[in-house]
């Protein structure tokens, strides 16, 4: 085991060598940049070293009206200079409040929203890029469910990692019912015979705008890195996996989240147009005839209405954006052949409400352990064992950690083997300082603002943590690795702490903590246990089984 100490987090990070910065000189005026709908006026980011930001760019026509529920479309052409230095509104969605541990997630998410429109689809890019000198780009693609969430977030601001010499490009997407939806009548009117996905289809007509228009803003369309967490990373890893994402990105970050088997698996499309069925009963009423024309006559707000407990905001196995699940995909070595980093952190359940509505009691734990994996409980007994109700509450929660985030991204990086890329797996054990830290540990999103080395620019005071030198220091470190990684394939620079690539054999992992170091087999026996829970429900008997739960 290699172990690298406090000090090597601070001297590495500031090494001059970690990662390439942009040069200070004056460039051409940037203030006016051409793209294919026409021209667009940014502005300088003040105190940033020549970055310039130009925000609320459109990517795709509105999807409104008739194309509500349909592919993104081309952009209209406009006339003159479009402003773009402001966000455009987030996309639909249902506004969640909170207060204490879950105001500070909806910092980290960036659903504070005071503007949402079913006209949603823009971008917003960062660069210090000169002209003739393609710069990696790096597309950050947002979590929060795949029903909320923005790329306008203060959080996600990418004036950081511009810095370091990266073009920065953060999405919205559609969400919810209007982003995920499926049913048999939009099927039958699809050219694909195939319909939800919609978000999915965003992040792809996102990507294409990208590599059409990446360099005029001095970004490499031959160097793009997507990334993103949660939700986002489930997306990152659909975008792998889709055969229509095929050559618009080179390199894939997943930062918590995949779709192998738990949230973010892809649905079959009978089940998910059979959640739709429900849903469209549940906006047009039973006095109204189902029609297309009903439904999209319905305004976005009565659409975002209906209780998110009727139909589904997934993706699904529709033949068409998706062939198969994610699962399959990747087993068989369909997926994209990209080089990836995938990780999670090590209390992401903390914060989640993986410890219920109800105080857990030993027996309550015990029972569920039954009811829930039948012949494999007492083994899940022995590697998540309590003997009294604090330990059987920390038993749930990691059970949760584990089989929602820790096997999926180990997982992720195995399946990569399967076309012979690269994967760097990491694993995220910092605790922000805070008094609740000995609470929610290293809590799900908490890599994030680390990322963006953005630690202390939340506008939300409770998310503004007593950041430390060792907090700053972590996150150039993590900030340089994500750089290095979109600009070569490789995380791994000079002056930086080594980073092995994953192989199941070495089973390696890059800890960023309190110290930052390789270990092997993190987790291995819960994570083997996790294995053995999804490889009876993928049996074709799974259904009739009782061993394996739900």
């Amino acid at each position: 085991m290699r172990r690298l100490g406090l000090l090597t987090i601070a001297l590495a990070a500031g090494l001059s060598g970690c990662t390439t910065r942009v040069a200070q000189a004056p460039g051409p005026d940037r203030s006016i940049v051409t793209v294919e709908g026409g021209r667009l006026s940014g502005a300088p980011v003040a105190g940033a070293d020549g970055v310039w930001s130009y925000k609320g760019i459109p990517f795709a026509a509105p999807p409104v009206g008739r194309l509500r529920w349909r592919p993104p479309q081309p952009v209209a052409k406009w006339e003159g200079v479009r402003d773009a230095t402001s966000f455009a509104p987030a996309c639909m969605q249902v506004h969640r409040g909170g207060d204490g541990f879950m105001t500070e997630i909806i910092a980290f998410y960036g659903l504070n929203i005071d503007r949402t429109s079913e006209d949603c689809l823009y971008l917003n890019v960062w660069s210090a890029a000169q002209p003739g000198a393609p710069a990696p780009v790096m597309v950050w693609i947002h979590g929060g469910g795949l029903t909320a969430g923005h790329g306008g977030e203060a959080t996600y601001d990418g004036t950081s990692l511009a810095k370091r010499g990266v073009v920065v490009i953060t999405i919205n997407y559609r969400l919810g019912p209007l982003g995920y939806l499926a049913h048999s009548l939009l099927s039958a009117e699809s050219e694909q015979h195939a319909s939800g996905n919609y978000g999915t289809l965003d992040q792809i007509a996102a990507l294409k705008w990208v590599q059409q228009n990446a360099a005029a803003f001095g970004g490499d369309p031959g160097r793009v890195t997507i990334f993103g967490e949660s939700a986002g990373s489930w997306s990152v890893n659909h975008l792998v996996a889709s055969p229509l994402a095929k050559g618009l990105f080179h390199r894939a970050i997943g930062q918590s989240g995949g779709g192998f088997g738990s949230f973010g698996t892809a649905y079959p499309k009978q089940e998910m147009e059979a959640a739709g069925e429900a849903f469209a009963q549940a906006l047009l009423g039973r006095n109204e005839p189902l029609t297309l024309e009903g439904l999209r006559a319905k305004t976005a707000a009565e659409v975002m209405a209906v209780p998110a407990t009727i139909g589904r905001s997934s993706a699904n196995v529709d033949g068409w954006v998706f062939p198969d699940t994610i699962y399959n995909i990747f087993s068989a070595g369909r997926q994209n052949k990209v080089p990836v980093i995938v990780g999670s952190n090590a209390d992401e359940g903390a914060s989640l409400g993986a410890g219920g509505p109800v105080p857990i009691t030993l027996a309550a734990y015990r029972k569920a352990a039954r009811d829930t994996y039948g012949d494999l409980a007492n083994r899940f007994l022995a590697v998540y064992p309590a003997s009294n109700d604090v330990e059987a509450l920390q038993g749930r929660i990691q059970s949760y950690t584990d089989q929602s985030f820790g096997w999926e991204m180990r997982t992720w990086a195995r399946m990569m083997e399967n076309v012979d890329s690269k994967a760097y797996l990491y694993f995220f054990s910092r605790v922000p300082p805070a008094p609740d830290g000995k609470q929610f540990g290293a809590f799900h999103a908490a890599e994030i603002i680390y990322v963006f080395e953005n630690l202390g620019k939340s506008p939300n005071p409770y998310a503004n943590r007593a950041y430390d030198d060792t907090d700053r220091g972590l996150s150039r470190l993590m900030a340089s690795y994500w750089v290095n990684f979109a600009t070569n394939g490789d995380p791994n620079g000079p002056g930086l702490p080594p980073w092995p690539a994953y192989t199941t054999k070495s089973d390696e992992a890059l800890e960023f903590g309190d110290t930052v170091k390789v270990r092997a087999g993190i987790r291995k026996d819960r994570l083997d246990f996790t294995d053995r829970v999804y490889e009876s429900r993928r049996r074709p008997d799974a259904g009739r089984r009782t061993s394996t739960g739900s």
